[in-house]
Protein backbone atom coordinates (compact mmCIF):
# COMPACT_ATOMS: atom_id res chain seq x y z
CA UNK A 1 0.00 0.00 0.00
CA UNK A 2 1.59 3.23 -1.16
CA UNK A 3 0.36 6.77 -1.53
CA UNK A 4 2.36 9.51 -3.18
CA UNK A 5 1.26 13.11 -3.00
CA UNK A 6 2.41 15.71 -5.51
CA UNK A 7 1.46 19.06 -6.98
CA UNK A 8 2.53 21.44 -4.24
CA UNK A 9 4.28 24.70 -4.92
CA UNK A 10 4.25 28.45 -4.51
CA UNK A 11 1.03 30.27 -5.33
CA UNK A 12 -0.20 33.81 -4.73
CA UNK A 13 -3.15 34.54 -2.45
CA UNK A 14 -6.37 34.04 -4.36
CA UNK A 15 -4.75 31.51 -6.65
CA UNK A 16 -5.47 27.85 -7.27
CA UNK A 17 -3.55 24.61 -7.06
CA UNK A 18 -4.41 20.96 -7.61
CA UNK A 19 -2.77 18.25 -5.56
CA UNK A 20 -2.63 14.62 -6.64
CA UNK A 21 -2.34 11.44 -4.62
CA UNK A 22 -1.26 8.41 -6.63
CA UNK A 23 -2.37 5.20 -4.97
CA UNK A 24 -0.76 1.83 -5.59
CA UNK A 25 -1.13 -1.58 -4.07
CA UNK A 26 -4.87 -1.46 -3.56
CA UNK A 27 -8.08 -0.30 -5.15
CA UNK A 28 -9.60 3.07 -4.29
CA UNK A 29 -12.89 1.29 -3.72
CA UNK A 30 -11.51 -0.60 -0.73
CA UNK A 31 -10.57 2.45 1.34
CA UNK A 32 -11.81 5.81 2.47
CA UNK A 33 -9.48 8.76 2.01
CA UNK A 34 -8.53 12.01 3.54
CA UNK A 35 -6.41 15.04 2.79
CA UNK A 36 -4.59 16.62 5.72
CA UNK A 37 -2.24 19.50 6.24
CA UNK A 38 0.28 20.49 8.84
CA UNK A 39 1.78 23.94 9.22
CA UNK A 40 4.99 24.48 11.23
CA UNK A 41 4.25 24.41 14.94
CA UNK A 42 0.66 23.27 14.44
CA UNK A 43 -1.17 19.99 14.69
CA UNK A 44 -2.11 18.02 11.62
CA UNK A 45 -5.64 18.85 10.52
CA UNK A 46 -7.98 17.31 8.01
CA UNK A 47 -9.19 19.40 5.07
CA UNK A 48 -11.21 16.86 3.08
CA UNK A 49 -12.60 13.38 3.60
CA UNK A 50 -14.27 10.87 1.30
CA UNK A 51 -16.16 7.91 2.65
CA UNK A 52 -16.13 5.16 0.03
CA UNK A 53 -18.72 3.11 1.89
CA UNK A 54 -21.16 6.03 2.15
CA UNK A 55 -20.22 7.73 -1.12
CA UNK A 56 -19.94 11.18 0.45
CA UNK A 57 -17.42 13.92 1.05
CA UNK A 58 -16.93 16.17 4.06
CA UNK A 59 -15.04 19.45 4.36
CA UNK A 60 -14.41 21.43 7.54
CA UNK A 61 -15.60 25.03 7.57
CA UNK A 62 -12.06 26.35 7.12
CA UNK A 63 -11.95 25.11 3.51
CA UNK A 64 -15.59 24.51 2.58
CA UNK A 65 -16.40 26.14 -0.74
CA UNK A 66 -12.72 26.52 -1.63
CA UNK A 67 -11.41 22.92 -1.66
CA UNK A 68 -12.82 20.02 -3.66
CA UNK A 69 -11.80 16.39 -3.35
CA UNK A 70 -12.21 14.06 -6.29
CA UNK A 71 -10.97 10.69 -7.52
CA UNK A 72 -10.21 8.89 -10.74
CA UNK A 73 -10.69 5.16 -10.48
CA UNK A 74 -9.10 4.59 -13.87
CA UNK A 75 -5.77 6.00 -12.73
CA UNK A 76 -6.15 5.15 -9.02
CA UNK A 77 -5.60 8.79 -8.12
CA UNK A 78 -7.17 11.20 -5.66
CA UNK A 79 -7.14 14.94 -6.19
CA UNK A 80 -7.54 18.02 -4.05
CA UNK A 81 -8.49 21.11 -6.02
CA UNK A 82 -7.76 24.21 -3.96
CA UNK A 83 -9.10 27.60 -4.98
CA UNK A 84 -9.07 31.11 -3.53
CA UNK A 85 -6.03 30.16 -1.50
CA UNK A 86 -5.12 32.14 1.58
CA UNK A 87 -1.80 32.59 3.35
CA UNK A 88 -3.25 30.50 6.18
CA UNK A 89 -3.42 27.55 3.79
CA UNK A 90 0.38 27.34 3.74
CA UNK A 91 1.33 23.88 4.99
CA UNK A 92 2.59 20.47 4.00
CA UNK A 93 -0.33 18.49 2.60
CA UNK A 94 -0.73 14.76 3.00
CA UNK A 95 -3.10 12.17 1.61
CA UNK A 96 -4.09 9.18 3.69
CA UNK A 97 -6.25 6.08 3.55
CA UNK A 98 -8.27 4.14 6.08
CA UNK A 99 -10.23 0.91 6.05
CA UNK A 100 -12.69 2.25 8.62
CA UNK A 101 -16.28 2.01 7.43
CA UNK A 102 -18.02 5.20 8.50
CA UNK A 103 -19.54 8.41 7.24
CA UNK A 104 -17.35 11.19 5.91
CA UNK A 105 -18.27 13.54 8.77
CA UNK A 106 -17.26 10.82 11.24
CA UNK A 107 -13.88 10.49 9.51
CA UNK A 108 -13.40 14.15 10.32
CA UNK A 109 -14.33 13.62 13.96
CA UNK A 110 -11.97 10.67 14.37
CA UNK A 111 -9.16 12.57 12.66
CA UNK A 112 -5.68 11.43 11.61
CA UNK A 113 -5.43 8.59 14.14
CA UNK A 114 -7.70 6.25 12.18
CA UNK A 115 -5.79 6.66 8.92
CA UNK A 116 -3.16 3.96 8.63
CA UNK A 117 -1.58 4.61 5.24
CA UNK A 118 0.05 7.96 4.49
CA UNK A 119 1.74 9.67 1.59
CA UNK A 120 4.97 11.60 2.05
CA UNK A 121 3.53 15.12 1.88
CA UNK A 122 3.78 17.98 -0.57
CA UNK A 123 4.48 21.58 0.43
CA UNK A 124 2.03 24.35 -0.47
CA UNK A 125 3.16 27.92 0.08
CA UNK A 126 0.69 30.75 -0.37
CA UNK A 127 2.54 34.03 -0.52
CA UNK A 128 2.73 37.21 -2.54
Amino acid sequence: VQLQASGGGLVQPGGSLRLSCAVSGFSLAAYSFGWFRQAPGKEREGVAYYSTSYGETYYPDSVKGRFTMSRDYATNTYYLQMSNLETEDTATYYCAATTMVTAARALGIFGPSIFDSWGQGTLVTVSS
